[in-house]
């Protein structure tokens, strides 16, 4: 069986080259599931309903956020319904949406879908491995689903190495997301979980982890102005990863990195 993780989708490049290669991958590789995160989907910064009935017509089955998950307010809309859509699970308590989906394959075997978002480095939250270890006894990997993905939505490396060994033979997939640059360390953890520790984006190369590069390289040589950023929309690559398992255990055979597109090597072709 395999499912696929698509990096997080920035802006309307992201979202062209989502739509242009993902039909294209599930019928390649024989796609079980896929999961996409959107949280950089509109315009770069959140998502909206309009936006994430996109992701989900491109074939997207689940779609995680990460920390711009309330930027667009509308997206409320969604959170309050039964739709298939992660926020992080160490958001506070009684934050709108659900840090965690089931979501049932075509052979009856069921995914939990879970988000944690990081705290280095990034807005404070509840302690990542604290939460995810209590959802752990909340829900049984053999009652409640058959295996565990988290999405990592943290910006240190050194964070997200540590919940990939915090998690390793309790899940089938650990990767991270949210700095938008594929890392070369996909592999099978030694308890055989899946992780990497970024998928990158979907999304322009050409820029700076998605946004234009005069705008962003502006805030660094001219601090003082903060020039509001935008995402860079010339051609786009797609990145993700494909976990192989059996459907019985709860960890992983496989891990392979999947790049499509204009400005990285590219792993496959379509």
């Amino acid at each position: 069986m395999r499912v696929l993780f698509c990096g997080d989708v920035v802006g309307k490049a992201g979202r062209r080259i989502l739509a242009a290669v993902l039909p294209l991958l599930r019928q390649r590789l024989q796609l079980d599931a896929v999961i996409v995160n959107g949280e950089n989907a509109a315009h770069g910064f959140g998502l909206t309903p309009k936006i994430y009935g996109e992701l989900i017509q491109s074939g997207a089955d689940v779609v995680t956020l990460g920390n711009h998950s309330f930027d667009k307010k509308d997206i409320v809309k969604i959170l309050e319904t039964d739709a298939p859509i992660v926020r992080p699970l160490n958001y506070p308590e009684n934050t709108i949406g659900r840090g965690f989906v089931f979501h049932t394959l075509p052979n009856g075997c069921k995914i939990a879908v879970v988000q944690l978002l990081g705290q280095v480095f990034m807005k404070s939250v509840s302690d990542p491995f604290k939460a995810i270890e209590s959802w752990m006894r909340q829900f049984h990997q053999g009652v409640d689903y058959n295996a565990l993905i988290v999405d990592f939505h943290a910006e240190a490396t050194a964070e997200k190495r540590a919940m990939g060994a915090f998690l390793d033979k309790k899940a089938l997939m650990v990767v991270g997301t949210h700095t938008h640059i594929p890392t070369a360390d996909a592999c099978l953890l030694p308890g055989k979980t899946a992780y990497m520790t970024d998928v990158g984006m979907c999304g322009d190369y050409m820029s700076v982890i998605g946004m234009q590069t005069d705008a962003a390289l502006s805030r660094f040589l001219t601090p003082k102005q903060n020039n509001r950023l935008a995402p860079a929309e010339q051609e786009g690559t797609f990145c993700g990863v494909v976990v192989e398992w059996d459907g019985k255990e709860p960890t992983a055979d496989k891990i392979f990195p999947v790049r499509v597109g204009a400005h990285l090597e590219n792993t496959i072709v379509l």
